[in-house]
């Protein structure tokens, strides 16, 4: 029988992954990535994934299944990974996504490692996407539900991990999930889904930045994009790329977050016009085949999680970069964010807009 060890963050979604993958017959163990202290995040209790009643809800749902459930101490590389790159791409006046390192450098890296200990075939979580294999290649694909699909963090996911992958929920929406939970009576049946950074539960970056790094922000100049000053800011972490409100600043037409420049510790403000790109520079890119194209390609590209694909030229750089070209010229195209490239329903790979 093949072993599956299960990532359980103690939310709906990993529980039924755990069920419908026990039902396919693999002996399964759950275990649950204990990432930061509640005290870390600046809160006491709950709300965010992997706390104290998170576990306890994945013992819970382990304990109902019968399988055997572990707590895997990841604190120190969650911090090294994840947290203080988080805190180093802001004070750099980027916009990191700290959800994706954790999927590649946490799910996706160390709890490999505890598996191949703990002699298991597969990690399973509760991811939206599906894994397919077509013409002797593992394929990273959307899920069934659009309105669920996660494909766009996965983009990290390399071959020889995709291969000992599964995503039992990739053809299910959620309401079937919530759905089968509910009739197995798992205690998270109706639980809500978190919606922010774990580590930042209450969405205040600027704040937890200062809070994690000890270090407060250093106020400089707001500047059009001639160079001229027109006031104030509150630190460059407190801004991103696109950003309109709470900048302080009274204007006689409304200004956008143009630029970050950290050397000079300067925000550039200007009209909404200005925030539009025709290009893209894109580095640290994994291409999901493992080999990059031969030259340009036309794709989809998605240069944040929630926005619709847009239609591009993808060209393939020395370095492992790429350079897309958006057939429509891109609104606050972010550095940080990343840009993930499609076929159709299929994930062909993604990097960091630098």
């Amino acid at each position: 029988m093949k072993k599956a060890l299960i990532a359980m963050s103690g939310g709906v979604d990993s529980s039924v992954a755990a069920l419908l993958t026990q039902q396919q017959g693999y002996e399964c163990i759950g275990c649950t990535m204990k990432l930061y202290d509640n005290e870390d995040a600046g809160i006491q209790k709950g709300h965010t994934c992997c706390s104290l009643d998170d576990v306890e809800d994945a013992r819970s749902v382990a304990r109902r299944l019968g399988m055997p459930y572990y707590v895997f101490n990841f604190k120190e590389d969650f911090r090294e990974r994840v947290i203080n790159k988080f805190i180093g791409c802001y004070q750099r006046g980027v916009t990191p996504n700290p959800c994706i390192d954790c999927n590649r450098y946490m799910k996706f890296d160390k709890l490999f490692l505890r598996a191949e200990v703990l002699e298991c075939d597969c990690v399973v979580t509760g991811h939206y996407a599906r894994i397919e294999q077509e013409n002797g290649k593992y394929v990273l694909k959307k899920a069934a539900d659009p309105a669920k699909d996660q494909s766009y963090v996965l983009y990290s996911l390399t071959q020889e991990q995709l291969a000992k992958t599964l995503f039992p929920l990739g053809g299910f929406t959620k309401s079937e999930a919530r759905r089968i939970a509910e009739e197995h009576g798992f205690i998270n049946a109706a639980k809500h889904d978190s919606q922010d950074i774990c580590f930042v539960p209450d969405g205040d970056y600027a704040a937890a930045v200062e809070r994690l790094s000890g270090e407060a922000c250093r106020p400089g100049d707001y500047v059009l994009s001639d160079g001229t000053v027109i006031g104030r800011h509150k630190g460059i972490v407190h801004y991103t790329v696109g950003q309109h409100k709470r900048l302080g600043i009274s204007t006689p037409e409304p200004l956008y977050v143009c630029k970050i420049i950290p050397e000079t510790n300067t925000v550039v403000l200007g009209r909404e016009e200005e925030l539009f790109s025709p290009t893209a520079r894109v580095s640290e890119i994994n291409w999901i085949s493992g080999e990059a194209p031969n030259g340009k390609i036309f794709c989809s590209v998605k240069i944040r999680y929630r926005q619709k694909e847009q239609s591009a030229a993808v060209t393939p750089l020395e370095g492992g970069g790429a350079l897309v070209e958006f057939e429509e010229p891109q609104r606050a195209v972010t550095p940080g964010q990343s840009a993930v490239f499609y076929d159709g329903d299929t994930v062909l790979g993604g990097g960091i807009i630098c």
